[in-house]
């Protein structure tokens, strides 16, 4: 008997073959087991799934020193780790379905987000991990969500501009976190490196405002939290406001791409290096190779405005994003 299968199978199907860690691969089986229609014809693939998803539990287990909260813990990939979060219903997922244009489990119903899972979002050249998580609520909060915010390099609130609850929503979260030493900060906010854990910078997604009640959440948040947090208005329904959220999530995360060129050939548009803002000549040829580091004599730079074209700059000299840079030895 044939299985067949619907089509968002085969699209989340696509991301095991991506996932790196046993936890990434548990959370994607178990969204397949989710999707899996049950019948005869499928009853040997939900065996070798289930089969599967036990296996890497137990290789977990195994592990040496092994703590419960490494179930959740998500290996990094991309450009940078967002880790989204909000109260029930707000659409999180739906958001996050927008975004990367992969199936996330959305429903009308709270909760439906159990384990926190990841998703690559494409932004012009590069991609920026993305990952789900349960809601927070004023009883209910996962243990080992606190530490996943932690070591994120940023995060993004979702709230549902419809609903009358989301200002005093966010205010339960932002306590909440609080409580575990966590302050959510705005985009623009200096972080020093010992503080990077507890000082997250955030946006807050304002989810629904194709419904017409945005400005007034805008209002209301404004009121209880004056201007700490930035906003973004998009509708995950109607799929507005996406590219501003891209950029802005963008910039929340604080870095440069740079293109390395070979003196007399072009550079690679399609690989650039991740920097922190704020990085310099030095940083790229530390990241290119340990030998420029050491050997490096000068650089030329181009920048994407044109405004600069093979300029001679030092080890010193702060790079911009999309800046081309030609090393010399």
């Amino acid at each position: 008997m044939p299985a067949n299968l619907p089509p968002e199978y085969f699209e989340v199907e696509k991301t095991l073959r991506q996932a790196r860690t046993a936890e990434e691969k548990i959370a994607i089986m178990e969204k397949l087991l989710s999707i899996i229609p049950r019948h005869k014809g499928t009853e040997k693939l939900v065996a070798l799934y289930r089969s599967k998803i036990a296996k890497l539990k137990e290789e977990i287990e195994r592990r040496p020193a092994a703590k419960k909260g490494q179930l959740f813990r998500v290996e990094k990939s991309g450009a940078g780790q967002v880790i989204v979060i909000g109260p029930p219903n707000a659409g999180k997922s739906a958001v996050i379905r927008a975004l990367t244009g992969v199936e996330v489990e959305v429903a009308d119903f709270p909760f439906t987000t159990r384990l926190a899972a990841p998703y690559m979002m494409p932004f012009e050249n590069i991609k920026i991990q993305l990952i789900d998580t349960p809601p927070i609520t004023a009883d209910f909060m996962e243990s080992w969500l606190v530490e996943m915010i932690k070591m994120a390099e940023a995060a993004l609130v979702v709230l549902d501009s419809a609903s009358p609850e989301s200002s005093a929503q966010l205010e339960i979260i932002v306590n909440r976190l609080k409580k575990k030493k966590v302050e959510l900060v705005s985009a623009e906010t200096p972080i020093p490196p010992e503080k990077f854990p507890f000082m997250k910078r955030t946006l807050l997604v304002l989810n629904k405002s194709d419904l017409g009640e945005v400005n007034n959440l805008k209002e209301e948040l404004e009121i209880l939290f004056g201007r700490a947090l930035e906003t973004v208005a998009i509708s995950a329904l109607s799929l507005t406001g996406l590219e501003e959220l891209r950029r802005r999530i963008f910039d929340l995360l604080q870095i440069v791409r740079v293109y390395s060129k070979v003196p007399g050939k072009k550079p690679d548009y399609e690989s650039p290096f991740i920097l922190k803002k704020g990085s310099n000549i030095m940083d790229l040829a530390r990241q290119v190779h340990k030998d420029f580091a050491e050997k490096l004599n000068y650089a030329r730079v181009w920048n994407k405005q044109g405004t600069i074209t093979g300029l001679r700059v030092t080890r010193d000299y702060l790079l911009n994003d999309e800046d081309t840079v030609e090393l010399h030895l």
